[in-house]
């Protein structure tokens, strides 16, 4: 069921930094530290519960439609970006240096909210021990609509590059699949498109006619592994493709312009899963220099989570299906953040576990590694 409508008296007209109409915005949001802060490895999990708690405080109903009302979500959250430090098992905040968080919405109740929000922002955001202070937001991506964002355009381009700016990935055949394989990104985009645009294509002949028309001209890719979302390791890529259409793609021209339409889109939306945590950050063009790597303890614990979950998947005589991956995964993550000075504590609220059962669950863990070691 669709939230209603915040209570609270709109803000006057004049002051909406957007038409009421809007459906899709994105912004950024400008953050700067005063102390080299210790900022916990997954903190994208922080931000993600910090902007749903910002919502719930005026609009509770608003905010579980976010966490859990659809299969599609209608908001991406980008990681921080900018230099960090790193120092022992943690990342730091520079003091005095500028991170960018960037927001985007895809339903208009969501946009509404913001417009709202950003007349009343905090002075700051916490992470655990991290203090950020907000310094200034500003427009990321115009504010629009569907309709606006599908009107035909009578010169299509023959070519267009996408960028991904932070690790991006699929899910297909219960595996990561860190490609971006055309039918692969315009099935990511159609999907967020049916939910939430009110203009439906059918997707299997749409998807049909990209895997027959759509080509990669090049591309400049890496693959890399990252903790993303509350448990599990994610392999992705980032980097910057160019796709063209061939002769054929002419014979249907309304494929061609839910092509291009949805290139546009992909910004909004970003590229396959898990885009509330970070991942999947896409942008127009062809961008260089080369996207920054992940800071590296970022990196590590990715690594730490994947070598420990396959030591746990080896050690379960019945590896099938999703109970032992998640299990695995659970206890990996778990292990993998205590080793890298988390508390038990800390690892529940963002896991939302009870303690106790974390606790239970790193006593295992630990059990099996020193198992495996005899």
């Amino acid at each position: 069921m669709a939230p209603r409508k915040r209570r609270q008296t709109q803000p006057p007209p004049s002051r909406l930094p957007w038409a009421p109409d809007t459906e899709l915005v994105g912004l950024v949001l400008e953050l700067t530290a005063n102390a080299p802060d210790s900022l916990y490895t997954q903190y994208t999990v922080g931000l993600h519960a910090w902007f749903l708690d910002q919502v719930r405080q005026t609009n509770p109903e608003l905010s579980a439609y976010l966490h859990d009302g659809q299969s599609e979500k209608p908001f991406t959250l980008s990681r921080l970006d900018g230099d960090f430090l790193t120092s022992g098992k943690t990342l730091k905040l520079k003091p005095d240096t500028t991170y960018r968080w960037y927001i985007t919405a895809l339903y208009q109740p969501l946009t509404q909210w913001l417009a709202e929000w950003v007349h009343h922002l905090p002075d700051m955001i916490k992470l655990r021990g991290a203090v950020l202070n907000i310094s200034r937001w500003h427009i990321a991506l115009a504010p629009t609509t569907y309709p606006n964002l599908s009107t035909p355009t009578p010169t299509l381009p023959q070519s267009l590059s996408l960028s991904f700016l932070t690790p991006t990935s699929f899910r297909r055949k219960g595996h990561h699949f860190p490609l971006p394989v055309p039918r692969n990104l315009f099935h990511s985009y159609l999907r967020r498109w049916n939910d939430f645009s009110d203009q439906p294509f059918d997707q299997t002949a749409f998807l049909d006619w990209i895997e027959e028309n759509v080509v990669i001209q090049r591309h400049r890719l890496e693959s890399m592994k990252v903790a993303a979302g509350k448990k599990g390791v994610v392999t992705g890529f980032t980097g910057a493709i160019a796709l063209g259409l061939d002769s054929g793609a002419s014979q249907h021209p309304e494929f061609s312009q839910l092509f291009h339409t949805l290139t546009q889109f992909a910004p909004y939306c970003g590229t396959g899963h898990k885009t509330p945590f970070g991942l999947g950050q896409t942008r127009l063009g062809w961008l260089s220099p080369e996207t920054p790597a992940l800071p590296s303890m970022e990196t590590l614990l990715a690594e730490r989570i994947s070598e420990l979950t396959q030591q746990f998947l080896a050690q379960r005589q019945r590896q099938g299906g999703n109970r032992a991956q998640d299990i695995a995964e659970t206890w990996a993550t778990i292990l993998a953040r205590r080793e890298m000075g988390e508390s038990l504590n800390a690892i529940a609220d963002d896991l939302e576990m009870r303690y106790q059962t974390v606790k239970t669950y790193a006593k295992l863990a630990r059990r099996a590694i020193l198992n495996n070691h005899r």
